[in-house]
């Protein structure tokens, strides 16, 4: 809106892109990243948000940024986004030891929610005192960051066995079709109230 000085319908269409491309490619998502060594694939999620980032102040100073490049910023960011996040839950469990686990998702998850309650309002202040293309920087140096912390982490992380691409296809087929079966998920899924045509019975709750 400072920059481009973005209609309402512009601002509305950036904020949508990245929760609608979320939608789009985070169950093949999952497959893609299931066999694969988890840190290689966060730190490649980082840089890949590092370098769509910074293409923002780049196309500034040139005085070539657009919209439609804020678009695809916004969409690359979000698949970056799921992707390290459906990773970093998966590589907790090689870095901790069992006895640990507990301890160290609650203090993920903590960390996790704190970032989302504390974050907007901490960036709104920063664009308001830094301005929208200097606050866009250190968020992405923050990634760099990330991504260098990361490589420090020591530990040995096994590679699982690759499934074949037909295969992982019909993981995410069974999966949709069980959601899309279920009469329990179903409603869930479609964002509507559940609704029993009868009461429930003891046999039921048993």
């Amino acid at each position: 809106m400072l920059v481009l000085h973005a209609s309402p319908a512009q601002v509305s269409a950036l904020a949508a892109v990245g929760p609608a491309v979320g939608a789009l490619i985070a169950l093949p998502l999952g497959p893609w990243v299931e066999p694969r060594r988890k840190r290689p694939v966060m730190i490649a999620m980082d840089l890949a948000r590092f370098a769509a980032l910074m293409t923002v102040p780049v196309a500034f100073a040139a005085g070539v940024l657009s919209f439609g490049q804020l678009l695809v910023v916004s969409a690359v960011v979000a698949a970056a986004k799921i992707a390290f996040a459906a990773a970093a839950g998966a590589y907790l469990k090689a870095v901790v030891r069992p006895d640990d686990l507990l301890v160290a998702n609650a203090r993920f998850e903590s960390t996790t929610w704190s970032a989302i309650a504390v974050g907007p309002p901490l960036g709104g202040a920063a664009v308001g005192l830094s301005g929208p293309v200097t606050t866009v920087v250190a968020d992405a140096v923050s990634y760099l960051g990330s991504a260098l912390c990361l490589t420090a982490i020591r530990g040995r992380e096994d590679r699982r066995r690759r499934t074949t691409a037909g295969r992982r296809a019909g993981d995410l087929l069974d999966g949709w079709r069980h959601l899309l079966t279920h009469p329990g998920l179903r409603p869930l899924l479609r964002g509507a109230p559940r609704r029993s045509a009868r009461r429930p019975t003891p046999t039921d709750c048993r």
